[in-house]
């Protein structure tokens, strides 16, 4: 995420983002991948991570309760990890929109999906 777009776009774009605290195994689990990707240390990693978050709604286990088994069944023959994504979407109503580059999502119609490219046309 080093000069990333999606840096650019949490920071600067005004708009209100939101992520399940129950999917931050999910950053864990890719961190290595990210860091790589990102090119940059451990330490620098979890810096950013904090200033991305300070932009960042973190949506509660207890906000999602009503959305999490309709989300699990919405997932459930595409990728049922990906659920509190969903869970999250649907809780925040008709402005729950999932960014992503997983195409996982865009097996769904429940949920509106928006590709980063999209999202900084949008924004800019």
């Amino acid at each position: 995420m080093k000069n990333s777009k999606t840096r650019s776009i949490i920071k600067n774009s005004g708009l209100d983002f939101y992520f399940p605290e129950i999917a931050f195994h999910k950053i864990i689990k890719y961190k290595d991948y990210m860091i790589e990707k990102a090119q940059i240390t451990e330490e620098d990693f979890i810096l950013l991570l904090a200033k991305l978050f300070s932009h960042i709604k973190l949506i509660s286990r207890k906000e999602m309760l009503e959305q999490k088994i309709k989300a699990k069944e919405l997932m459930r023959t595409i990728d049922e990890e990906d659920y509190p994504f969903v869970a999250a979407a649907l809780s925040l109503g008709s402005d729950g929109v999932i960014w992503s580059e997983d195409k996982h999502f865009e097996k769904q119609s429940f949920v509106r999906v928006i590709k980063t490219t999209s999202l900084d046309k949008f924004v800019s």
